[in-house]
C-alpha cells in the first residue's frame, strides 16, 4: 500500500561528523551532547545511536535520561532542570544519573532526603540569562553547602550564556563565572554551540553542544557549512498535483499569492500539521527534483505550494526537499522569522522517520 510521501531521514553518519567537529574544536573537554525535547525533534534512541562516543548525554525530563540508561549508555546523563520532587532525587540516584541544582528547593530536597548513593551536582550559576540557576554573589555559599552532603559524590560548576551567538559575547558572563568560581578547584562546563564554535576560552572540563550536533548553526548569519557541519535531518515528500495559473489567478488560502504571469504551481505534500511553519511566506526556499526554487501563497494543513514555472520536468511524484542538504533548515526559519531549532523539534508524529548509517 503505497503510503503518503512525506519522510524524515536521520542520518548516523552526519551525527558521527558533527560530533567529530566538537572533538576537534575542543579536544581537552569532554562532551555532553545536548539531546533534549526528543533530540531536538530527531528521536532520542537514534540520535544517541549516532552520538554513542559522546562523553555524556543532557536531557530534560528523568524518563528521557531512563530511556537512554535502559538501552545501555553507560556515559555521564545529566539532568539539565534537575529534579523536581524528592522520589525523583532517589531515581537519579538508582540510575546513577547527575543532576543540575538551580534553585533553593532543589538544594533542601539535597539536603533532607538520605539516598541510596550519593550522585554528581551540577551546580548553576545565572551570569545573565535570568532563566535558571543562583547569582554569583551567592554560588559559594552553595558550593559550601554541596561539599558537606553525604547524598553529592562530585561537584561540576556551570552557567549558560545568553548572548554566545549575538556581538556582546560572553565576556561578561564569563568573567561573572571566573570571579565567584576562582577559589575552587572542581570541574566547570559553561559552552554551548555558539561559544563551543566562536569562543575558545569557554572549551572547559565539559562543553555542551547541541543544535551544531544536529547540523543547524547556532550563531545567526553564519551558515552551518561554514563550521563543517551536516544536517543530520532531511525533510522530503513529493509533488502530488500540479495547478498551472494564469495571470491573475491565485492559489492557497486567502490568495496571498497572485500570479502575475503564467505560472506552474506543484502542490507539496506537507502541511503545518507536520511541522512545515505556517507563518513561511512566499518566497521560502524549497527544492524540487535537486533545484532551489520557491513555496507560494498560504502553508495548509496538509499542502504547501512551489513554484516550479522553471522545472520543467516536475510534475506529480516529483522529489521535493523541505529541508536537509540542498536547503536548510536554518534558510527556511530565516525565511519564517524562527530558527532552525524550532523547525527541527516540531516535525510532527506523524511524520515518518527513516535512519541510515550514510549518505552513500
Amino acid at each position: 500500500m503505497r503510503m503518503r510521501p512525506i519522510l524524515a531521514t536521520i542520518h548516523l553518519d552526519a551525527l558521527r561528523h558533527n560530533l567529530a567537529i566538537v572533538k576537534k574544536i575542543a579536544p581537552k573537554s569532554n562532551v555532553m551532547a545536548v539531546v533534549k525535547a526528543n533530540a531536538y525533534g530527531h528521536g532520542l534512541l537514534r540520535v544517541a545511536k549516532g552520538l554513542a562516543e559522546t562523553d555524556g548525554f543532557a536531557v530534560l525530563g528523568i524518563n528521557e535520561a531512563i530511556s537512554l540508561r535502559e538501552a545501555g549508555y553507560k556515559q555521564t546523563i545529566m539532568l539539565l532542570e534537575g529534579v523536581f520532587e524528592a522520589d525523583e532525587l532517589e531515581l537519579a540516584a538508582q540510575w546513577a544519573l547527575s543532576i543540575v541544582v538551580h534553585n533553593e528547593q532543589q538544594m533542601a530536597i539535597l539536603e533532607n532526603v538520605v539516598l541510596s548513593q550519593p550522585i554528581e551536582i551540577f551546580l548553576k550559576m545565572n551570569t545573565g540569562m535570568n532563566r535558571l540557576g543562583f547569582r554569583p554573589q551567592v554560588y559559594a555559599t552553595q558550593i559550601q553547602r554541596l561539599s558537606k552532603l553525604a547524598n553529592v559524590k562530585n561537584i561540576v560548576m556551570m552557567t549558560h550564556f545568553a548572548a554566545a551567538d549575538e556581538d556582546s559575547g560572553i565576556s561578561e558572563a564569563l568573567a561573572k563565572f571566573h570571579e565567584a568560581t576562582q577559589t575552587f578547584s572542581y570541574q566547570t562546563s559553561v559552552a554551548n554551540s555558539a561559544a563551543l564554535l566562536r569562543y575558545p576560552e569557554s572549551h572547559t572540563d565539559w562543553v555542551r553542544p547541541g543544535i551544531m550536533l544536529y547540523g543547524a548553526t547556532p550563531v545567526s548569519g553564519q551558515a552551518a557549512t561554514s563550521f563543517g557541519l551536516k544536517p543530520a535531518m532531511q525533510l522530503t515528500t513529493e509533488i502530488i498535483a500540479v495547478q498551472t495559473l494564469q495571470a491573475g489567478e491565485s492559489v492557497g488560502y486567502g490568495h496571498t499569492f497572485t500570479a502575475k504571469e503564467l505560472t506552474r504551481v506543484g502542490i507539496v505534500a506537507c502541511g503545518y500539521a507536520d511541522g512545515y511553519p505556517r507563518h513561511a511566506p512566499s518566497g521560502t526556499p524549497i527544492a524540487i527534483n535537486g533545484k532551489v526554487t520557491k513555496t507560494l501563497g498560504r502553508v495548509s494543513m496538509d499542502m504547501l505550494f512551489a513554484d516550479i514555472s522553471d522545472i520543467l520536468e516536475a510534475d506529480v511524484g516529483s522529489a521535493v526537499e523541505l529541508w536537509g542538504a540542498q536547503v536548510t533548515v536554518d534558510a527556511v526559519a530565516e525565511a519564517s522569522g524562527t530558527v532552525g531549532y524550532e523547525l527541527l523539534c516540531a516535525v510532527a508524529p506523524r511524520v515518518p522517520f527513516e535512519v541510515i548509517e550514510t549518505h552513500g
